[in-house]
């Protein structure tokens, strides 16, 4: 499991202020010393991570924040950063230590908005007299169920477990879903450019290739330059290809008129984002001008190559389209505008780096804004003018 993508796992955040018990909890969850414990208020600076598994939960990732009332130097800057982990969140652990539940209801009512499933604790159980009084009232003010832990002796991790695994029991995601079926062979055509890495495959195409053999599909790869080979050695036309997306003129004038051309890209929008508004999104570039200003997103941070699909590519086709004028920002990993409203259109990759309610996060906050917003493989097909005859969903 150690191999599984970060952008995979079920993001577990731990909540609380100073000393609530949040690195003893999440040292007791990994079952090792990953975080620094300390009477000393603000010991944890900036989230800290670990990659697990949790039986019957799968691969995960747990969070640890710095407190939420931090007053410590750079303390609000911290505090900052917490809240600002609940954009990756899948699963909030808020901690309880005392009858002062302002700050706790606060961090609640954010993860309400947000549709953030939370588990309500009381922590640090061994230090307390009155713990079933207090769980009572933190039941009265939460309306929620509260475990009683204590994760310095190990008590209550097993409740903890279970409300984990209950609240991760929703159907699985498939990339390819709806797209084929088990025995359809399925054409992969993949670039490999100086953007890609040297010596292996993009994290899209891995996952890709992987659930199309655990469903039993037939994957079959090729390059554009050998797709024309790859389709001779088949004889039959394929039910589905799927290309990258600055393939998608060169794979449309070679794909049989039965098979289904999709993309990476537009899969992986169904799959972490929302491909209705996206598709929704495009419909911008209709009023787009030399004068518009557009933002294009990326997931991951990572030196530029020649032929960069994001930071050349595309601002490269757009400015041929709208004029050398136009105004274009880029930006990748965390930095992304909390203010979007002086952008035409956001244009976001295909985020295999990050986490569904991390795409998610940012795509609410377009549309809150009524900013529009698309990616990277529906803007590609719409300037390439086959939007139209690619199936996104």
């Amino acid at each position: 499991m150690q191999t599984t993508s970060s952008a995979e796992r079920v993001h577990i955040a731990i909540f609380g202020r100073c000393n609530a018990g949040k690195s003893t909890l999440m040292n007791a969850l990994t079952g090792q010393q990953t975080a620094i414990v300390s009477a000393q208020p603000g010991t944890t600076t900036d989230p800290v991570r670990k990659a697990m598994e949790i039986n019957g939960l799968g691969a995960a990732v747990i969070i640890d924040t710095p407190g939420l009332d931090d007053t410590t130097l750079l303390g609000t800057e911290r505090v900052a950063r917490s809240a600002k982990i609940l954009d990756q969140t899948d699963i909030a652990l808020i901690l309880f230590t005392d009858k002062s539940f302002e700050t706790e209801l606060q961090i609640m009512e954010e993860c309400r908005i947000r549709e953030i499933p939370t588990v309500v604790i009381l922590s640090q159980a061994d230090r307390l007299n009155n713990s079933e009084a207090l769980a009572a009232d933190i039941a009265v003010a939460t309306d929620k169920k509260v475990l009683t832990i204590s994760a310095l002796r190990g008590e209550g991790m097993e409740q903890l477990y279970e409300a984990l695994r209950a609240l991760r029991s929703e159907e699985q995601r498939l990339i390819t879903e709806g797209f084929c079926n088990a025995g359809d062979k399925v054409l992969l055509v993949m670039p490999q450019d100086k953007s890609a890495p040297k010596g292996r495959l993009i994290q899209p195409q891995v996952q890709t290739i992987r659930e199309l053999l655990d469903r039993g599909c037939i994957p079959i790869c090729c390059t554009p330059d050998t797709m024309s080979a790859a389709l001779s050695a088949l004889g039959k036309a394929p039910e589905l290809i799927i290309t990258d997306s600055q393939a998608f003129d060169a794979v449309y004038n070679l794909k049989p008129a039965e098979s289904t051309l999709t993309s990476f890209s537009i899969l992986f929008a169904r799959y972490k984002g929302d491909i209705a508004l996206f598709t929704e999104g495009v419909k911008a570039l209709k009023s787009i001008t030399s004068s518009s200003r557009i933002l294009i997103a990326e997931a991951c941070t990572h030196t530029p190559q020649n032929e960069d699909i994001g930071r050349v590519k595309l601002p490269r086709l757009l400015r041929k389209r709208f004029g050398e004028e136009l105004h274009i920002d880029i930006v990748g990993g965390a930095d992304y505008p909390e203010d979007l409203t002086p952008y035409h259109l956001v244009i976001h990759c295909g985020a295999c780096m990050f986490n569904r309610r991390h795409v998610l996060s940012r795509v609410e906050k377009a549309r809150k804004q009524g900013v529009a917003i698309t990616n990277y493989g529906v803007i590609l097909a719409a300037l390439s003018g086959i939007l139209e005859r690619v199936r996104t969903n």
